[in-house]
Parts: structure tokens; C-alpha cells; sequence
């Protein structure tokens, strides 16, 4: 059934009743939550309970970028310790040159100096053609060929005239002999040591009583291995320093191999 509203000027609203429960219920539309009265939604200042209390936001400590920090401080150490070598190198060249090259050859550990030595014919200087004899194996000295073994970090293969790597000596030069058949790795080693390196030189020598011997004009060292640290302490020392002849070259010798001197 419909109920109107009493009075001409009231619009009539209309009611619908459910036939089950006798309720009446609002005209659709017309929610409940809109009218005087009605329920509203529970919440901050609403009937439905007290308001909800801020929630106060946690802060979150950010985690530190231990990478980044890791990498920089090992570029920082790897740097020092550059600039540490550096310095430590340039304090021990400053103190090499600093000492006469005589001395720095003498402290070499099982070095010969055969510059004194009554036998006079060990560092003769005559120039000779011919093949000759001489009573040291390498020699360190003695009458050479006019001609010298180029001597510019040059690496022989095969064996030289002494005749003209005594001429080189004379230059200033340090001959790197090697016994041969020595291991390969021993060689390449040696070969590290000389190669493009000035008033040096390099060549396999039969009849060598240790695997590698070092001749400069008057000196010899003999040693066992290639690792041996006192081959690099003689090529410091004695290459150029132990010429006899100051200012000539170990450019434009002969590049040739072989053990019969080249006369002319």
C-alpha cells in the first residue's frame, strides 16, 4: 500500500512496505546514509568508533655502499704503494750512481776481476787477424779482430767469434754466454735481460764450466740460473761503464754467426 503526506504544497514521497516483514524501505536511490539519521560510515570523528591514531613512519636507515668504498680505498693503496716504489727506485738509482761503478762491480758476489792480474795477455789490446787463442772460456779480454760483434742487445742463436766479442767487450759491452742446451724457459729469461738493450749482447758458448757466464772487458761472473739476481747487478754495473775505449759504439758490428773471425 502507498501513505501520502497531508497538505498541498508537500510533494507526495511514497513508502514501499515489504509484504514479509511489514518494513518499509527507502525508494531506491535514496540510501540510507544520505538521510537525517542515517548510518554513516565509521571513522575519524563517525559514530562507528574513534578515530585511528597516526601512524608514524619508521625510518630506515640506509645501508652504506661498501662497494664503491672497497674499490676506492684498493685504488687509494695501489696508488701509494706506485708512488712508494717509485720513490724507493729513484733513492736506490740516486745512490748506484752515486757509488763508482768499481765498487758497485767488486760487491757483486763471486765476481773476477781480472784487471789486475800479472797475466797481462788476458786484457791485451793488439788487434790480430786470424783466429786466436785464449786462456779464458768465455774470454774477457785480450788481442781481438779489428772487428767487433754488434752489440745493441743483440740475440745470437748460435755461437760467435770470441775474436770479435773481445773487440765488443772493449767497447763497453757485457756478452751474455750461455752453456748450450740449456732449458728453454733459462734462455727466454736471459733473452728478457738483453734484448734491445745497449752495449749488450747475448750468444750460446761451447765449454762452459756453469750454465751462464758474464764477461765485461776484465770481469767475469758466473752463475747457475737465469733468475739469479746478481746477472741483472752486472749488467747495471759494468754495461758501458767497463769500456776501455769511452764514446765508441756497439752499433754497426758485425751481425754474423760463427766461430771463424772475419777478417777486412
Amino acid at each position: 500500500m502507498s501513505i501520502s503526506s497531508p497538505g498541498p504544497d508537500r510533494v507526495p514521497s511514497t513508502v514501499k512496505v515489504d509484504k514479509t516483514t511489514g518494513q518499509g524501505k527507502p525508494p531506491a536511490g535514496k540510501s540510507g546514509a544520505n538521510r537525517p539519521g542515517g548510518t554513516r560510515p565509521a571513522g575519524k570523528g563517525g559514530k562507528g568508533g574513534k578515530g585511528r591514531k597516526p601512524v608514524t613512519p619508521v625510518k630506515v636507515a640506509g645501508s652504506r655502499p661498501w662497494g664503491p668504498i672497497l674499490v676506492a680505498g684498493a685504488v687509494v693503496l695501489i696508488a701509494v704503494g706506485i708512488i712508494g716504489w717509485g720513490v724507493v727506485a729513484a733513492m736506490q738509482s740516486d745512490k748506484e750512481k752515486a757509488t763508482p761503478w768499481e765498487e758497485r762491480a767488486n760487491a757483486i758476489s763471486g765476481i773476477v776481476n781480472y784487471r789486475n792480474d800479472p797475466d797481462k795477455t788476458l786484457t791485451a789490446r793488439d788487434h790480430k787477424t786470424g783466429p786466436l787463442t785464449y786462456k779464458l772460456t768465455p774470454p774477457v779480454g785480450g788481442a781481438h779482430n779489428a772487428r767487433w760483434q754488434n752489440c745493441m742487445g743483440d740475440v745470437y742463436n748460435a755461437p760467435v767469434a770470441n775474436e770479435h766479442a773481445v773487440h765488443s767487450l772493449e767497447h763497453g759491452a757485457v756478452w751474455v754466454a750461455y752453456k748450450p742446451g740449456l732449458a728453454a724457459d733459462q734462455i727466454t729469461a736471459l733473452e728478457s735481460k738483453v734484448k734491445g738493450k745497449p752495449f749488450t749482447m747475448m750468444s750460446p758458448v761451447e765449454g762452459l764450466t756453469e750454465n751462464i757466464s758474464l764477461q765485461a772487458w776484465g770481469y767475469q761472473l758466473k752463475v747457475a740460473t737465469a733468475d739469479d739476481p746478481r746477472i741483472d747487478d752486472f749488467i747495471r754495473a759494468l754495461s758501458q761503464n767497463a769500456t776501455i775505449e769511452p764514446g765508441i759504439p756497439c752499433s754497426g758490428g758485425l751481425t754474423q754467426t760463427g766461430t771463424t773471425p772475419l777478417d777486412g
